[in-house]
């Protein structure tokens, strides 16, 4: 009842506010485009003068005569015209949404008593209040905008920087094998020209052969003609006394070996070449090895977790390289983006990225877990995806009641071991691969992934039980 007298009195006062006005033509073409129709008018539109909330239509000065002085609209409630009027009312009791339920989230007329002991505010301030925050979160945003597109200029600067140290660094390769291969020519030609002399002296020696050969040819030539002049000899007296005379200067019948045999003296060069060629290739191949090698093992990051990430179950200690599962314990962690809130879990600060890397962990607990991810991993979310052993941009190894195993996409693969006490894990982002090693004694492949990075990579443990620890182990 005193809702329907007050929508009369409000009626009233609008029928006595436009009895007696001398109605004027309207001039149709100063509508805006913000201004709310008339429902009513058919042939063309007129601007409405007020809203029915109860008819959910709005109508112009004229339509609106029966709602001022017909007694059959008394009860009908009018107010300033509204766009989408059936939007603005509440669907239960069609009166205004007049204010703003800051407990759930939504508008809600006088008479929503489900909301009784809310805090509310008009819609208008709610507006403003949101609008206000609204205003600090593109601020917000648009900061982190300009700082990723700084972030982004800095790395393709530091791309460039990257490509034009490789291809200095190329160069002077270039250029110091380019000397390795003269020297190895010039190895090669004291080879060859040493085999070279060796071919001129035995040919020497050859041709003094033949030059003697030749003049023994012609002696025994001298002691076949004398041979024959004896047999023409008539008297046997004669015969036998020129027979002694020819015997006593007679020429050596004996002719030196024509073959000359370098074959051993050779034999000896390939030896010393072969032996010496090999010897120096591995030398070689080893040197720049072992001493990449090194350069590489150098430059390996010495990780730590961020407490931004870490679960509040978890506790980072020992300059933020160990981490433990205090469960039912909660630390008082601030709120944070990158914090991790269902899986108890941390990221690393640093990522593995541009190279190869190495590192190695401690498991302790059945529940330890230890992997590589994505810096865009879900940090609120209960589904597997958002935990390391879940989804297929995450690799990882640890312990559950069956024993040691690794994960990738949700598939689980067993292990073969009995206990893992340090774990190694390898990265080599420019080939694509992720392998994990025993490092408990003898260094022994576990499993190796291979994957098309497109992130840089984290280092994330999950400590799924109480007391389960992971510590990242420093490289001396």
């Amino acid at each position: 009842m005193t809702t329907l007298s007050s929508n009369q009195e409000e009626n009233s006062k609008e029928s006595q506010r436009y009895t007696g006005v001398k109605k004027e033509p309207r001039d149709r073409g100063t509508l805006l485009p913000q201004d709310v129709f008339c429902d009513s008018c058919m042939d063309s539109p007129s601007k409405a003068l007020k809203s029915c909330l109860t008819c959910l239509v709005s109508y112009c000065e004229a339509h609106l005569r029966p709602h001022l002085e017909n007694a059959k609209f008394q009860n009908h409630r009018l107010v300033d015209p509204l766009h989408d009027i059936d939007c603005q009312t509440c669907e239960l009791h069609q009166r205004p949404l007049e204010r703003f339920c800051l407990t759930d989230g939504c508008c809600v007329c006088l008479d929503c008593e489900e909301h009784e002991g809310h805090a509310t505010a008009s819609v208008g301030e709610a507006r403003t209040q949101i609008e206000t925050e609204l205003q600090k979160q593109q601020e917000e945003i648009s900061q982190r905008a300009s700082a990723a597109e700084i972030a982004i200029g800095k790395l393709r600067s530091n791309n460039d920087v990257i490509k034009s140290s490789v291809q200095e660094v190329v160069v002077i390769v270039e250029q110091q094998f380019a000397r390795l291969q003269t020297a190895v020519e010039e190895a090669k030609r004291g080879v060859v020209d040493a085999l070279e002399g060796e071919q001129r002296k035995a040919l020497r020696q050859a041709e003094g052969i033949r030059a003697h050969l030749e003049q023994r040819k012609t002696e025994l030539m001298s002691n076949v003609a004398q041979m024959n002049k004896l047999s023409r000899s008539k008297s046997d007296v004669d015969f036998l006394q020129e027979y002694s005379e020819w015997k006593k200067g007679m020429a050596d019948v004996h002719l030196p070996g024509p073959y000359i045999s370098r074959t051993d003296h050779l034999t000896g060069y390939v030896q010393v070449v072969t032996d010496s060629t090999h010897e120096l290739c591995e030398l070689v191949l080893s040197s720049y090895k072992d001493t990449l090698q090194c350069i590489c093992k150098s430059d390996t990051k010495s990780l730590t977790f961020d407490p931004d990430t870490t679960h509040r179950f978890l506790r980072v200690t020992e300059d933020n390289r160990k981490l433990t599962n205090t469960s039912p314990w909660q630390h008082s962690y601030p709120d944070h983006p990158s914090r991790f809130e269902y899986w108890r879990q941390a990221l690393t600060s640093d990522s593995l990225y541009l190279g190869r890397h190495y590192i190695e962990t401690e498991l302790s607990g059945e529940g330890a877990h230890v992997g590589v991810t994505y810096k865009s991993i879900d940090r609120k979310g209960e589904k597997n995806t958002s935990c390391i052993t879940g989804n297929d941009f995450s690799w990882c190894v640890g312990r559950n009641s069956q024993g040691f195993f690794t994960w990738h996409a949700g598939v689980e693969t067993a292990l073969d071991v009995p206990d893992i006490a340090r774990l190694g894990l390898y990265v080599d982002f420019h080939r694509g691969s992720v392998s994990f090693y025993d490092a408990t004694g003898h260094m022994r492949l576990l499993r190796k992934y291979m994957a098309d990075f497109i992130e840089p990579l984290y280092v994330t443990s999950w400590l799924s039980k109480k007391d389960n620890v992971v510590f990242l182990v420093n490289e001396k």
